[in-house]
């Protein structure tokens, strides 16, 4: 007679690693719409407002072992539900910028996307961490489409100036070489870059606007103006359409 409680031990680790992957995939695919989104902006930017207020971004996923290494510091948890739940920067993506300006004007383009549920919002130029830390911080819900229904899935969206990036890569490292036991001589010493990379930020703010002004009292139009250019290719615009779109008759 054949046991039917028997499990094939091969059978349910594969069980096992399609469940997993699965898991993991969700969060590909939520950090993929979002870095889809930043692209439209940044092309955006730079065909119409001839400026580009995103420098770079760089996106993860947190590994498998992250992933429990962080529950453990947490707790535990008993499902993957449960850590979708309880682990909400398992996909993450970091987006730099010029800029203290850009970095709330992106934040209010992307909270104003209908699809882009944004869970919180936490400022931290305005109200700083201890060690001195800066960044704004949205934790957002993305919608996922997978084979057998939808996903709302965290993505964590950090969002920095070029100064406030070196200096928080310059404190991980800092803390990593000394295995998180850095000495107080050094942490003040850190506190006082970050309040120096910021005395920095706000000032190429104020060259920034100064120069705005500037190129707006002396801009004149020029040929280009009246051409369009998309994918790197210019189009003459008909004069016809030009009176079309200024109401012209």
């Amino acid at each position: 007679m054949i046991n039917n409680s028997f499990v094939n031990p091969l059978e349910q680790m594969k069980t096992l690693q399609k469940t997993l992957t699965r898991f993991m995939m969700m969060y590909k695919f939520a950090l993929h719409e979002v870095e889809t989104k930043i692209e439209i902006l940044q092309e955006e930017f730079q065909l119409l407002h001839d400026y580009n207020p995103i420098e770079h971004t760089k996106s993860r996923i947190k590994s498998p072992e992250s992933i429990m290494k962080k529950l453990y510091r947490k707790g535990g948890a008993t499902s993957l539900e449960d850590i979708k739940r309880n682990i909400q920067d398992i996909a993450g993506i970091r987006i730099t910028c010029s800029f203290i300006s850009d970095i709330y004007r992106i934040s209010d383009m992307l909270r104003a996307q209908k699809d882009l549920n944004i869970l919180s919002v936490k400022d931290y130029i305005k109200d700083p961490k201890p060690n001195g830390y800066k960044s704004l911080h949205l934790l957002v819900e993305v919608p996922v489409f997978m084979s057998d229904g939808e996903e709302l899935v965290c993505v964590e969206i950090q969002i920095r100036t070029i100064a406030m990036d070196f200096w928080a890569s310059l404190e991980h490292k800092i803390f990593y070489k000394y295995n998180e036991s850095v000495p107080d001589r050094l942490l003040e010493d850190l506190k006082n870059a970050a309040d120096t990379a910021y005395e920095l930020d706000l000032k190429m703010e104020q060259l920034q606007q100064e120069m705005e002004e500037i190129k707006h009292a002396h801009q004149a139009e020029a040929a280009e103006e009246f051409q369009l250019l998309i994918d790197n290719k210019k189009f003459n615009i008909p004069e016809n359409l030009l009176k079309l779109l200024s109401g012209g008759e």
